[in-house]
């Protein structure tokens, strides 16, 4: 191939999440002003909408951006997809998962130095072995090196009326009965609290707390300490007070002092690691985010070094009250997900250490908007830093980078955008914490505007948006399982039950017809094709075959979809789904084929729980929709220039192709989008 690049340095800003809606209602009011100089730059539809391949969830959509190929082609088609089981959920969007070639392969081969930064989509394992790539993360969607994960992030409480030292994990989890902790070091440290991995797993929906719909109250784990008068330091002055904070799931100690200020006002908290240190490790002043502490985690059976963030959230100034905020930690000096590794330790080197994982829940403004917000914030920073320091430094040329806090946080915050019965707050509220969330994508955006001004091309693209419903979800179409409840009231999915009949988190293969595992798919449960092992109470193992006879699976198939759209909500009266197709069918939107269940649903608009449940072209309340959002400007783009033809995510990659003078990938399915391009096509 000998076509001449029109843009010698391309980059890739992708920001998961990110609604053109929200993104045009927030630029009105004047807080998004990276965005509004992308678009004077660039070109774009009037109502910013990218439109977004099905299904409606990050990997497939990522995927799709990088390889300008659908889901049933490149076969990325949820986080997970089926084990041996159609019941077994297994790790799946791996590139060794992937059946297209990624773009960034057709520049690595072309000699362009190229980065991949956390993305999402069948970009680990590295795709290639080549001295021109370099890959950092992308093995799930949200912080970089999350996984493993080995301190989980948690809130201290120290008080004077508190009797003793405990520590509760998943504080906001119903029967969670507080850990007290005496003697920490006689207490074995559970490594299974923190082992990552991908493993063989089902995820049985059977209730709201099982799945998606409840990630903005997910529970967090909260360490409460008395507090006393401080004895026994090495130091100390007279009139301060100490406690204990606990980290590391309860099972590390460190000492703290509550200290006052010259005006004799206790402002702020040291933390130490023993009473005989004369350095504290940090110390923590009110509504300070304080970022990259040093101290340990205890990995296996020793402590390593570690750092975490913390804020001090409320203090009183008579020292008898603290609240403070500490991110998790992930695996320290983990260059497992780094390519090459070198890479891993170069930028900790030059940039610091990576941001550890921050993703408190919705219940509280303060929490959202100070300690998830500094988190992300730190991330931002962080991965802005890295990505500039390997331009300038290694002469990287083209960037895919993939930045998740809008999706992260607006699981947080997105069905409280209307006001409902138990919301903990106002709408408003959660309108604003909305938009400091967009405002901090702008300045995440704004980091990349000097490689604009210096004649870079940027694409400027999200995956998919979040949708507030008007109604309250069904537990159906929740991606992070198999959804019993629909399928269970329709007769095709049945539970085995306890003596007294109440359901068990145990599917009665022997009476299933259909299960709905993941998001969008249904299986159905087919002799010969199916067989599942069911364990009895002695640990003995019995081989059970499906259900269906192959030569029925056309009129069951009806049957189940016929169900699904006679399926009604009991407070509207209206159907629930918006589109159920046959495998073979769910190819005319991009789906369907072996890595797709024997049926493919969608749910109808005002139904969702957030994204991937629905079709990209649903809307919901507070000006929401579901429709990922594209800007593409710099070197080969018209500027300032409104397009009004449909922009698909197959057409991100052959368009950058095209700029950048590469092959196509070999199974793209877009086409150039030669409307926007500065030449004639």
């Amino acid at each position: 191939m000998t076509r001449e690049a029109i843009s010698d340095k391309l980059i890739v800003v992708g920001i998961d999440g990110m609604d053109p809606c929200l993104t045009r209602k927030y630029m009105a009011r004047g807080v998004m002003p990276n965005v509004e100089k992308l678009m004077k730059h660039g070109s774009y539809r009037e109502d910013l909408v990218l439109m977004g391949a099905q299904p409606t969830i990050t990997p497939p959509c990522w995927t799709t951006l990088s390889t300008g190929a659908y889901p049933a082609t490149h076969g990325i088609t949820c986080f997970k997809k089926q084990g041996n089981d159609i019941a077994d959920l297994v790790y799946g969007m791996g590139s060794d998962s992937c059946k297209a070639e990624q773009l960034w392969d057709c520049f690595v081969d072309a000699g362009k130095k190229t980065l991949v930064c956390q993305w999402p989509g069948a970009s680990w394992p590295p795709t290639k072995e080549d001295a021109n790539l370099m890959v950092i993360d992308g093995t799930q969607p949200t912080f970089i090196n999350m996984l493993p994960i080995i301190d989980s992030e948690e809130v201290i409480i120290a008080d004077v009326k508190t009797d003793e030292i405990t520590f509760k994990p998943m504080a906001a989890s119903d029967g969670n009965v507080p850990c007290v902790v005496k003697d920490l070091e006689e207490v074995e440290v559970g490594a299974a609290l923190r082992d990552g991995g991908h493993l063989t797993h089902t995820i049985l929906i059977l209730k709201p707390e099982d799945g998606e719909h409840a990630l903005s109250e997910a529970p967090y784990n909260i360490a409460f300490s008395p507090i006393k008068d401080a004895s026994g330091w090495i130091f100390a002055p007279d009139d301060a007070k100490e406690f204990i904070a606990l980290f590391n799931y309860g099972f590390l100690r460190r000492p703290c002092l509550i200290l006052k200020n010259e005006a004799g006002i206790y402002d702020h908290v040291s933390i130490y690691k023993n009473k005989k240190s004369t350095e504290p490790i940090v110390t923590l002043y009110k509504d300070q985010f304080t970022r990259d502490i040093w101290d340990e985690v205890i990995d296996g059976d020793s402590p390593k070094p570690a750092t975490r963030d913390m804020l001090l959230l409320e203090i009183a100034e008579d020292g008898t009250h603290i609240e403070m905020y500490a991110t998790g930690a992930g695996k320290p000096d983990n260059d497992n997900h780094f390519y090459p590794k070198a890479l891993y330790h170069e930028l900790t080197e030059k940039i610091g250490p990576i941001p550890t994982m921050g993703n408190i829940s919705g219940k509280s403004k303060k929490l959202i908007g100070e300690c998830h917000l500094g988190a992300w914030e730190h991330e931002a920073d962080w991965q802005a830093a890295a990505i500039h320091y390997l331009i300038e430094t290694k002469d990287v040329e083209v960037v895919f980078s993939h930045y998740h806090n809008v999706d992260a946080m607006g699981h947080q915050i997105m069905k409280y955008l209307k006001q409902r019965d138990f919301s903990p707050m106002s709408a408003e509220d959660y309108d604003d914490l909305m938009q400091m969330v967009y405002e901090q994508a702008d300045r995440y955006i704004g980091r990349y505007m000097d490689l604009l001004d210096n004649g870079w091309t940027v694409a400027l693209v999200s995956d998919h948006g979040q949708v507030c419903p008007e109604h309250e979800p069904h537990l159906m179409g929740d991606g992070t399982g198999v959804n019993i409840r629909v399928m269970a009231n329709l007769g095709f999915t049945t539970m085995k039950k306890d003596a007294d009949g109440n359901e068990l988190y145990e599917i009665d293969w022997e009476k299933t017809i259909a299960v709905a595992p993941r998001g969008n798919h249904i299986y159905l449960n087919i002799k010969g094709r199916n067989q599942h092992e069911v364990k009895d109470a002695d640990g003995n193992i019995t081989i059970i075959d499906g259900l269906i006879d192959p030569a029925d699976q056309y009129e069951v198939e009806e049957q189940i979809m016929t169900a699904l759209y006679n399926y009604k909500d009991e407070k509207t009266g209206n159907r629930i789904f918006a589109l159920a197709l046959r495998n073979k069918d769910a190819m005319l939107l991009g789906l369907g084929g072996p890595d797709s269940g024997d049926i493919i649903y969608f749910m109808a608009e005002g139904y969702n729980i957030d994204h991937g449940c629905c079709l990209s072209t649903t809307q919901g309340c507070a000006e929401t929709s579901v429709s990922p959002l594209c800007v593409l400007a710099g070197k080969g783009f018209k500027k300032n220039f409104v397009t009004d033809r449909i922009i698909r995510q197959v057409d991100i990659a052959p368009t950058l192709a095209y700029l950048g003078g590469v092959r196509m990938p070999a199974q793209c399915e877009g086409s150039i989008l030669y409307q926007i391009l500065e030449n004639e096509f």
